[in-house]
């Protein structure tokens, strides 16, 4: 979401290189160009206008650290103030409360409420062990209660349902009687989607927090939504007593000035951000970690927290086992390692953390993408068990067979079958001679991906 901001803010910072400090001259090229790059990504003006005057101020009275070059100096101060007009630090939910605690989830219709609040629910559960109770108030879309009645199968937590014929905030309060009845940690309320100029229906939510007094009230936001995001939130605040912000479909292709100017805004902290369609999708939302991959300082403490959360430790153990007896590393294992690569948000989630990435060029940073490795598990799953275990049986009928079962060219499947052997190659010379040989041979994994052309 951020890339076209990091990439725009990170050629701006390369006008005070070389510079011997910090002046009211040389910063004013490069504050001129951080603002075209945050209006270009739909940051709000009045944020913009906010953000830039404390840099500048900043900037010009601050004691410049000998440690430091000039352009690190602003850096930094840069990153603070975006940590700042963000929110300053994670905040979390209030769950220090006698339960059942009430959380109720609004926004405009198609900003991602029902998948949020099955993807909320999952991550109370696993994160915090809690007895999840959701319901779904919107009378208006029965497709939508039904939705999130699947959607809590499948996470894991239970669903109240209630006849569409009552009033809205008469089913609220039945559910959240239902919560106090049968001890349920939490209660997730869903409402119907409504506009922010919709007198009526602000009007209904109204009474729907009157009716259940939430310990928290989240208002869900479309990332892809633009300026009018802030207006949106804004609207909301007035009407409400909003305790947070969760932002949808960060993973998408958008500009990213919604996490800027929401919660500076409103005065509100955005809480969770949802970073794809899975219902594990949802992460806290930290400022510093967002302040630092707009800057191209990836975001290191996320990378390492997915990979706690998210990768299957059994499978890794077994693969390492495996290994170390001196069995082949074979397709099933390599299956699984591209499956759990996935689920800590693909390729493209792993180097939008990582530091740097955002000075590479653009014809390498292409080729990493999630494409190359979808089309790797395809090839994979349209193998016999006897062809992952003993992949050098596959010969040209078979390929053929692959070929045609996976959507892809003979030619495809010759090409990672060669880097699948390699792979092996050097996996025996790990076994073989450990650290020192992996970290010699390691040249022989990063070679040329397939599929790049």
């Amino acid at each position: 979401m951020f890339d076209n901001l990091s990439a725009s803010i990170s050629n701006a910072f390369r006008n005070i290189t070389g510079r011997g400090r910090l002046t009211a001259d040389n910063i004013k090229d490069i504050l001129q160009k951080i603002r075209i790059s945050l209006l270009e990504a739909d940051v709000s003006l009045i944020v913009v206008d906010e953000l830039l005057e404390r840099i500048k101020s900043n900037a010009l009275d601050h004691a410049v650290n000998n440690n430091l070059t000039p352009e690190q100096e602003f850096l930094k101060i840069v990153k603070h103030e975006l940590v700042s007009i963000m929110g300053e630090k994670n905040s979390t939910l209030n769950l220090q409360v006698v339960p059942p605690i009430v959380i109720l989830i609004v926004g405009q219709q198609g900003a991602g409420k029902t998948t949020s609040v099955g993807k909320l629910g999952k991550f109370l559960r696993e994160k915090y062990n809690k007895k999840i109770l959701v319901t779904s108030v919107d009378i208006y879309r029965p497709a939508a209660i039904k939705q999130l009645k699947i959607l809590a199968e499948q996470v894991g937590i239970d669903f109240y349902s209630s006849e569409s014929n009552k009033k809205v905030s008469n089913i609220a309060k039945d559910a959240l009687q239902q919560a106090k009845i049968k001890f349920y940690d939490v209660l997730l309320v869903d409402t119907a989607g409504r506009l922010h100029t919709d007198d009526l229906m602000m009007q209904e939510i109204k009474h729907i927090h009157l009716a259940i007094q939430p310990t928290e009230t989240l208002l869900v936001s479309d990332a892809m939504t633009g300026q009018d995001a802030a207006n949106i939130a804004k609207a909301f605040n007035i009407a409400l007593p909003l305790t947070g912000i969760v932002l949808t479909k960060v993973d998408s292709d958008t500009r990213g000035g919604a996490a800027l100017s929401m919660s500076y805004i409103t005065g509100q902290p955005i809480k969770f951000i949802g970073t794809g369609e899975k219902n594990e999708a949802l992460e806290p939302f930290y400022p510093d970690r967002i302040a630092s991959r707009i800057l191209g300082m990836g975001d290191i403490l996320s990378l390492i927290e997915a990979i706690e959360n998210k990768v299957d430790r059994k499978k890794a153990k077994k693969i390492a086992s495996s290994l170390k007896k001196g069995n082949n590393f074979n397709l099933n294992d390599f299956l699984d390692h591209l499956q759990q690569l996935r689920n800590i948000g693909g390729v493209n989630g792993l180097i939008e953390k990582l530091p740097g990435i955002g000075g590479l060029p653009e014809n390498v940073r292409s080729q990493m993408n999630d494409i190359s490795l979808k089309r790797m598990e395809v090839i994979i799953e349209s193998m016999t068990n006897l062809e992952r275990i003993h992949p050098e049986i596959i010969k040209g009928s078979r390929k053929r067979r692959i070929a045609l079962g996976s959507g892809t060219l003979v030619q495809d499947v010759n090409q990672f079958l060669k880097q699948f052997n390699e792979m092996q190659t050097m996996m025996k010379k790990i076994q073989k001679g450990g650290m020192k040989n992996m970290m010699r041979n390691m040249k022989d994994l990063i070679s040329p991906g397939v599929f790049t052309k």
